[in-house]
């Protein structure tokens, strides 16, 4: 599954995944239990979203449960409110790259260079963090 640089791209992306994993279905007609989304910020302080739908409620999947039923087939149909899904994102679900290709929820304290990925993680949890890129 790929990330990409706007929650917008990233629930595009995984709309047309779940079509192409079901050939089956017309867009129309997908039933779409859960919504899954994953915040991510890079080493270089770039923010990127990853996004995915499920036919079943439960189904695992890379992102964190984000919304069920009604609410997650909302979102796969496009009748939602981008700024909405951003404001309500908790930061503690946040990855952050800690090493390429490596993500976890807070650097580890141990190291130097921890505890500095820790200050610039800190310094990142601005309202610059919480825009809307």
């Amino acid at each position: 599954m790929s990330m990409y640089s706007t929650l917008e791209e990233a629930i595009d992306a995984a709309r047309e995944e779940f079509l192409a994993n079901h050939p089956e279905l017309e867009e129309g007609d997908a039933s779409i239990s859960q919504f899954g989304l994953q915040k991510y910020v890079m080493q270089d302080g770039d923010i990127m979203w990853q996004a995915e739908f499920m036919a079943e409620e439960g189904e695992a999947g890379e992102c964190l449960p984000y919304r069920s039923g009604e609410a997650a087939q909302a979102i796969f149909d496009a009748d939602f409110d981008e700024v909405e899904l951003r404001q309500e994102w908790l930061a503690e679900n946040t990855l952050h790259e800690w090493d390429d290709g490596e993500f976890q929820l807070e650097p580890p304290l141990d190291t130097e260079e921890g505890e500095a990925a820790a200050q610039e993680w800190e310094d990142d949890n601005s309202d610059s963090d919480r825009s809307y890129s």
